[in-house]
């Protein structure tokens, strides 16, 4: 068999890309992996997210409901967003720079079925959620 299409050589693979950001935490939100297309999104490199809280990438604002639903998709295993339903938040660059993301969770079970950690493919979305905050405003111009 191509060891070009094993599981692993494509897990790697993925893993390995700059196009979309995968992180993965534990059960405490603490960042075990980020790719190089979390360090081009988000700012942060490996070293510096690794072992930090994921509040680095989520706004002050939005934490307390973020860790409400990480906290029951931990205890229940259960998330709407867990189906593969897409998911647009706002977050921010390490630099401070406010981001549009949309992304979808895959949790992680152990061999008894509870869900150990959550890993997320994230896409930066700023510039298209930008344009349509532009579209809509020229709208309500037009319109009022």
């Amino acid at each position: 068999m191509d060891q070009t299409f094993s599981p692993a050589a494509i897990a790697n693979a993925l893993l390995q890309s700059e196009g979309d950001a995968i992180v993965v935490c534990d059960r405490e939100g603490i960042i075990r992996v980020w790719n190089p297309g979390a360090v081009r999104i988000f700012g942060f490199s490996e070293e510096e997210a690794v072992g930090q809280s994921l509040d680095i990438i989520i706004p002050e604002r939005l934490r307390a409901r973020h860790w409400e639903g990480y906290d029951r998709m931990m205890r229940t295993g259960q998330s709407r967003y867990a189906g593969g339903d897409l998911l647009s938040v706002p977050s921010h660059r390490k630099d401070g720079a406010k981001l549009s993301i949309e992304f979808t969770i895959v949790p992680i079970k152990n061999l008894q079925g509870q869900v150990t950690a959550l890993a997320a493919v994230m896409r930066d979305t700023t510039a298209r959620f930008e344009e349509m905050k532009a579209l809509r405003q020229q709208l309500r111009e037009k319109v009022g």
